[in-house]
Parts: structure tokens; C-alpha cells; sequence
């Protein structure tokens, strides 16, 4: 009914930075590590209402997106 979690196409744009980099000669030890910087939160309704579960609106609106 809820996730919080990466955001994938963040994180698949980094993969894509660091992969060009690599190619244009960069040695893959001295890249920096990098950790995650973007999450993203999906409500989805319709499972929350199957069992009677009510999500207050605060969290709605603090949502990335919503499934009706």
C-alpha cells in the first residue's frame, strides 16, 4: 500500500555518469563512491481502502505518487 525507496531513474543516471567516465579513460578506483541522494514515496490507494486502511491527506500530499 506504501514504499519508500530510490528513486531508479536517479540512480540510473548516475550509473550512466559514471559509465561515460569510465569510457573517456577515467580509472574506475579513483571515481567516488556515491551514495543515493533521491527517494520517492508511492501510496497506493486502492490496496490501502481493501482492507479499511485510511491514509491521512499530510501523507498524500508528502507523496511522489498516488495509485487510485
Amino acid at each position: 500500500m506504501m514504499t519508500f525507496g530510490l528513486d531508479y531513474l536517479d540512480v540510473a543516471r548516475r550509473t550512466a555518469d559514471c559509465t561515460d567516465r569510465i569510457l573517456k579513460g577515467a580509472k574506475p578506483g579513483d571515481l567516488p563512491v556515491q551514495q543515493a541522494s533521491k527517494f520517492e514515496m508511492v501510496i497506493n490507494l486502492k490496496t490501502a481502502d481493501a482492507p479499511g486502511i485510511r491514509i491521512p491527506r499530510s501523507m498524500l500530499l508528502l507523496a511522489d505518487e498516488v495509485i487510485k
